[in-house]
């Protein structure tokens, strides 16, 4: 590694945790408003167990999520061809997704970190298609993504006025449904249930949203050092060669008969590079062993083989049976092992990001989710019933490896549990158009800034 590179690198790594600690700080409120608008905890405690849960969700969390973030950019968009053009990645990556979220912060308005990190990612992908007229986005992920990103919101709101019907019919103690008096402390089975809740919002907000911030740092390091984390470092490598060569036998065994011509071209590739793979892994006992160049080609080939199993040997067209096909997508995933990865180093860098970002700057957030979605203050039994389908929800998509927003979710919990009470006239409309425009906005703006520094990143490196 070069001086330059390495100086470039390290830059990158600062802004994409300051990316994560903006995250944190910007997103606090989604679980700390209750707990400080309806008394239960001071300011101070809240937002420091808070960042303590974000820490420990984010350590706990797995990568699927992350995995999910660098999916929806193909290997080729990264590493297509010079160094200077990851940067132009990474710059414009980084740039457009932190103007965005310390824009809002700034207004005080609950926007989405995640729609603003997909936003950049997907306007990268756009803009690569623009220069060279290959598909610079994952299409499938994206409609995954966009699904979850768009469904978690309305399921948030829907879901809040349920449980605030079922908590009038289960709890008659007429306390929990008033607004809190100032400076006096709810009775202890109140707090010790918004105090469960706050946690499990920070604990879900940490393993999702922290796993963004790892797939972020990865599209860093595989965009301009490709060749050394393109696949995961001292992997044993005769359980891979021994299902590459099981992934080989049953796309052999297809009927190629009943493909199309799409198909048909798909599975030969596949095929083919499935005899990289094989003649790259043969005789390796660790992944380690490989150079750059070879390390970078058997990513390449693993991911083409894995997209090619789900759109060819798993669809509709396929011969093979039910049990063949459960082998073979297990198959899939055990080689998959090897690109899908992130260092032990980075989760805890991430962490530490998010953690402390939490401590930080939760104020202005806070103040709209506490005072200005609903025209009455906050009550005990709403502050639980939104915060108790944000934790589920985001604990779900976390579950399934889908991002959803935290905020937007949390928003629309709160926003439902004012409808439960006095219908939308208890809602501010102002707030809400405030809420809504930038939900709406976050990803065409993101994209198209991110898509036109791209352009003049590659124009200028």
């Amino acid at each position: 590694m070069t001086t330059g590179i390495l100086i470039l690198l390290i830059l990158c790594l600062a802004l994409a945790c300051f990316f994560e600690f903006a995250n944190g700080f910007h997103d606090t409120a989604n679980a700390v408003a209750t707990v400080i608008y309806t008394n239960t905890l001071k300011p101070t405690q809240a937002v420091v167990w808070s960042g303590f849960m974000n820490f420990v969700g984010v350590l706990t969390g797995g990568i699927g999520v992350a995995m999910g973030i660098v999916n929806l950019l193909p290997v080729e968009a990264l590493t297509d061809s010079s160094t200077a053009h990851g940067m132009a990645m990474v710059f414009a990556l980084l740039l457009s997704a932190i103007v965005w979220n310390v824009g809002t912060w700034y207004f005080g308005i609950p926007s989405s970190s995640s729609h603003a990190l997909i936003g950049s990612i997907l306007g990268i992908g756009l803009a690569f298609y623009f220069i060279n007229g290959k598909d610079g986005v994952n299409w499938h992920k994206t409609q995954e993504i966009g699904l979850s990103l768009l469904l978690s919101p309305l399921i948030g709101f829907g879901l809040a006025i349920i449980i605030m019907f079922v908590f009038k019919r289960l709890i008659k103690n007429d306390i929990i449904y008033k607004e809190p008096l100032p400076g006096v402390q709810p009775p202890m089975w109140i707090r010790a249930i918004l105090t469960a809740t706050c946690t499990l919002v920070s604990f879900f907000h940490g393993q999702n949203d922290g796993q963004k911030g790892v797939g972020l740092v990865m599209l860093i390091l595989i965009g301009l050092m490709p060749g050394y984390f393109a696949i995961k470092p001292h992997q044993d490598m005769s359980h891979t060669y021994e299902h590459v060569q099981h992934i080989n036998k049953l796309m052999y065994k297809m009927d190629t008969a009943i493909l199309s011509k799409k198909e048909y071209v798909a599975l030969t590739k596949a095929k083919n590079d499935c005899a990289d793979l094989m003649g790259l892994i043969q005789n390796q006992k660790n992944s380690s062993g490989l150079d750059s160049a070879h390390r970078f080609l058997m990513r390449v080939n693993i991911i083409s083989v894995a997209k090619t199993v789900e759109k060819v040997a798993l669809g509709e067209n396929s011969s093979l049976s039910e049990h063949e096909k459960k082998d073979i997508k297990a198959s899939v995933k055990e080689i998959k092992q090897l690109t899908d990865y992130a260092p032990q180093w980075v989760i805890i860098m991430i962490s530490l990001s998010l953690g402390l970002g939490t401590m930080v700057g939760w104020k202005r957030i806070v103040k709209t989710i506490g005072e200005k979605i609903g025209k009455q203050h906050m009550s005990y039994a709403q502050g639980a019933s939104a915060e108790l389908v944000a934790s589920a929800t985001i604990g779900m998509a976390s579950a399934w490896s889908l991002p959803v927003s935290t905020t937007h979710v949390l928003s629309s919990g709160v926003a439902g549990a004012m409808v439960a009470k006095k219908g939308l006239k208890n809602l501010q409309s102002g707030t809400i158009k405030t809420i809504f425009l930038a939900w709406v906005l976050t990803l065409p703006v993101t994209m198209f800034l991110s898509g036109g520094l791209f352009l003049l990143f590659r124009f200028i490196f």
